[in-house]
């Protein structure tokens, strides 16, 4: 990206650190980083013992790094649980959990009063998803909805020339059907919904979506791929040169128009309506305030060139997926999102949001941590049967978000709430 030429000068400056460009070369040439020699790697990342644990800790300390935090925080689990789940495994990252609620959700499966846990060091995100919450639950709970789910893994086929290419596809379309076969060998919860073929040249992308069950799904995805490209290209009369599992086509952890094309993991839609007083009484401005903000919002959002339009769904999930065991990468491409304000013909407030591509699972990864567990088991969504809840109450959260955050802005008090909840005190000491 091209620097405009006040931000190369203090870029140019800042490199320098006041020598001359002669000085700072040839001082970095004397000691080229590639010369220097490297200290001892981690030991045994892969030994899930007690004693693996041990030492690591103690190659960090010998290399003068603290870990003593590290070493306490967390709940105490014996190391050979979390195997599949980390490696080096080195210590615990503690985070607070701050929980919202009662939030009512009117779904078709999650149905009932939740308290929702949110894992954050952000200050007021949690305030601010409470009160979202509260208005809503006052205003008779969010209506969710979800619609579709798919995982999808695109692999591409690389050959000599198009017309190979073509005779590839060509030999795989009539053996679409006998996939499943091979898709069950490697999970009884995997199952193909579709294929999709992209022909460019030489290269063959075959986007496949499935279904995998309550587990969010990305590794089993990906081991049921690799099967069926290891079987095509084994019994297929025309040979790829190479191919890869992924051909990154499926928009796995990517922000992505994709999302609203084909739609990832789960698509589930909320909506909530607030009557005119409430949004006075709670909220502090009125429903036309926020519509009008929103529009705005929206054509900024537009102008950024961002991928689906919204406040900060980002901030939910996040707090959620972490509080919750999820693959928190994910968040990349699950908040991709469309939020909708309008008025009703009574002059209320509706709300909507629109989230096609919630990444999540209530068994598998790490949701069988016991603090993920417990806070899958406070919304009533741990193990099989429950994955579409949980993007349910994730949406209906969200939505909340999107309503407390777009009332601050319409009433002129966004600012006033970060400088009341995410500052500490002056006289506050942290150690």
């Amino acid at each position: 990206m091209p620097a405009p030429k006040r931000t190369a000068a203090a870029i140019l400056e800042r490199l320098l650190q006041g020598e001359s460009p002669e000085e700072r070369l040839s001082a970095l040439r004397a000691r080229p980083p590639d010369q220097e020699p490297l200290p001892p790697p981690v030991p045994d990342g892969s030994d899930h013992t007690r004693d693996g644990l041990e030492k690591r800790r103690a190659h960090l300390r010998e290399q003068g790094i603290a870990i003593e935090q590290l070493a306490r925080a967390g709940p105490e689990i014996a190391p050979d649980i979390l195997a599949g789940n980390i490696e080096n495994l080195v210590g615990f990252a503690g985070l607070p959990v701050g929980v919202i609620g009662p939030l009512r959700i009117n779904g078709t499966q999650a149905h009932g009063d939740f308290y929702v846990p949110l894992a954050t060091t952000e200050g007021a995100l949690v305030a601010s998803y409470h009160r979202g919450a509260l208005v809503m639950s006052q205003a008779g709970g969010a209506s969710v909805i979800c619609t579709a789910e798919s995982v999808s893994r695109a692999p591409c086929f690389v050959f000599e020339t198009m017309y190979d290419a073509a005779g590839f596809l060509a030999w795989v379309i009539p053996r679409y059907d006998s996939l499943q076969d091979t898709v069950a060998q490697t999970s009884r919860h995997c199952k193909i919904n579709d294929v999709r073929t992209v022909l460019f040249g030489k290269e063959l992308f075959l986007v496949f979506e499935y279904t995998t069950g309550d587990a969010a799904g990305q590794n089993m995805v990906t081991l049921a791929t690799d099967a069926i490209c290891r079987k095509l290209v084994d019994e297929s009369p025309v040979k790829p040169s190479r191919w890869y599992v992924e051909g990154n086509m499926s928009g796995d952890k990517k922000a992505t128009m994709l999302s609203f094309v084909f739609g990832r993991g789960k698509k589930v839609v909320a909506e909530a309506m607030i009557p005119r007083e409430l949004v006075r009484e709670v909220l502090h401005t009125e429903p036309a305030e926020i519509v009008r903000y929103w529009k705005t919002s929206f054509l900024g959002g537009v102008q950024s060139g961002s991928i689906g339009v919204q406040g900060h769904v980002a901030n939910a999930l996040t707090a959620m997926f972490i509080a919750c065991g999820q693959d928190a990468a994910c968040v990349s491409e699950a908040s991709v999102g469309v939020t909708h304000m309008d008025l009703t013909a009574g002059g209320d407030l509706y709300a909507c949001l629109m989230l096609p591509n919630l990444i999540v699972g209530t068994v598998g990864g790490g949701t069988h941590l016991p603090t993920a567990r417990e806070c899958l088991e406070m919304i009533d969504c741990y193990g099989e049967g429950k994955a579409r809840k949980f993007a349910e109450i994730c949406c209906a959260v969200a939505l909340g978000g999107e309503i407390s955050i777009g009332a601050a802005m319409a009433g002129g008090r966004f600012a006033h709430a970060h400088a009341k909840y995410g500052r500490k005190p002056p006289n506050e000491k942290t150690e």
